[in-house]
């Protein structure tokens, strides 16, 4: 795996900068100023970017007895800020466009943890800023089976860091690569959708847009169990909970069938950002129609066809022909691969271009959870089920299963 260091030593970047890049300092500025005129107050300092990943972050009820959590307030009882001496680097994870991923271990505690590390130059430079102040927000703000758990945030000179769990099980995206065909079984497919779509739910209900579910993006716990990750391009705004009462037919009102009502709360605002992961897109976003939280339902059918044939229905050979296909090519199901009527009707219900008719955009989750083809889910007690057995297992990483990280390599106490 190829590693980028983020921070060489013994030199002064400040003056590397001064001479030899004097271009890119002054678009680095300009975007300075840009990153502060999008925050709330438009007065903030530069300096004051990054205050949010200062702030103490305290446990919520899910999690708060777990080790990994008794592990932090240990260190916090001694009266420390936690900062990055206190993490081991083990390995590299992976690496974005602003940062990496990396597997630490607490000093002293045995207790692993993924470690994201974005650097501030870049997010200035690529008018990024507002996205790590938004991820660290919504990260603040989670607290549930298949969502990270946040334990720490800091800041470096160089760099700004989230401390949150580490899921052995790897990508999504990983395991279904190394299935036979590239495929799920149909058991599968629908106990990860299923709590994709818990997962959803709960993020709507909070406000949230998640905006860029793909495989991967979501990661498997040890138990096998999901969590989605990565909310830089999430969006975040007040959410709208009301109750939807079911018109009880004269038929129903007979057989004594009782429809209980529903809950719904889905956020409120709508937006019009082009953010996304080009396969996963809804038609509303590459029109600039404005979208809602039924861009995740899509994503959602989108998801669960790759799961089941392979691939994402509207691929192209570049991306100008993918958008064109997401806006009026016809859905198809390839007659190779056997797939249940039920899963079917359920894509072409998610991948209906027209959000008002697409199912979920009405009564949120509520309609998905009741489809056909969720009738062997128990919604209640999801948590507590096994996850189907995959063709080819998974197999869980951790600090042995790759060789150890080079000095070289690791360096991240120089951050």
């Amino acid at each position: 795996m190829e590693v980028i260091m983020l921070n060489p030593s013994g030199t002064d970047s400040r003056r590397t900068l001064r001479y030899k890049v004097p271009n890119w300092v002054k678009a680095t500025a300009g975007n300075v100023d840009e990153a502060v005129r999008e925050l709330p107050d438009a007065n903030l300092r530069p300096e004051d970017l990054w205050a949010m990943h200062s702030l103490s972050v305290s446990p919520k009820p899910h999690k708060r007895n777990n080790s990994s959590w008794r592990a932090i307030e240990k260190i916090i009882e001694t009266g420390e800020k936690i900062s990055l001496k206190h993490f081991k680097p083990v390995k590299p994870l992976g690496c974005g466009d602003t940062g990496s991923v990396h597997l630490v271990e607490l000093q002293g505690s045995g207790e692993l943890f993924a470690m994201k590390a974005m650097d501030k130059s870049v997010m200035l430079n690529r008018n990024k800023v507002h996205r790590a102040i938004i991820e660290r927000e919504i990260y603040s703000l989670l607290d549930h089976p298949f969502l990270p758990t946040l334990y720490t945030s800091f800041q470096t000179p160089t760099h700004v860091c989230l401390i949150t769990d580490f899921c052995p099980g790897g990508e999504l995206f990983a395991a279904l690569d190394k299935q036979p065909l590239k495929i799920f079984r149909e058991d599968s497919a629908r106990f990860y959708a299923a709590e994709v779509v818990i997962g959803l739910e709960y993020l709507h209900c909070l406000g949230i847009i998640y905006r860029d579910l793909k495989p991967e993006n979501i990661l498997l716990q040890a138990d096998g169990h999901v969590v989605l990750t990565d909310f830089d391009l999430s969006f975040l705004t007040s959410s709208k909970p009301h109750v939807i009462k079911h018109s009880t037919s004269l038929k129903r009102r007979r057989s004594q069938e009782f429809m209980p009502p529903s809950f719904v709360s889905d956020p409120s605002t709508p937006s019009n950002s082009f953010v996304g992961t080009e396969e996963y897109i809804a038609p509303e976003v590459i029109t600039g129609a404005g979208h809602t939280s039924a861009i995740d339902w899509w994503a959602l059918g989108i998801l669960l066809y790759e799961m089941l044939y392979g691939r994402t229905p509207f691929r192209g050979k570049n991306r100008k022909k993918t958008f064109y296909n997401i806006l009026h090519k016809d859905l198809t199901f390839p007659s190779s691969i056997p797939v249940s009527l039920e899963a079917k009707q359920l894509i072409h219900g998610l991948l209906q271009r027209d959000p008002s008719s697409r199912i979920g955009s009405n009564t949120g989750a509520n309609d998905i959870k009741e489809h056909p083809f969720f009738e062997d889910i128990y919604w209640p007690l999801i948590r507590c089920m096994s996850p189907p057995e995959l063709d080819v297992p998974l197999k869980l990483i951790g600090k042995e299963s790759q060789p150890k990280v080079k000095p070289e390599e690791g360096v991240i106490d120089t951050f």
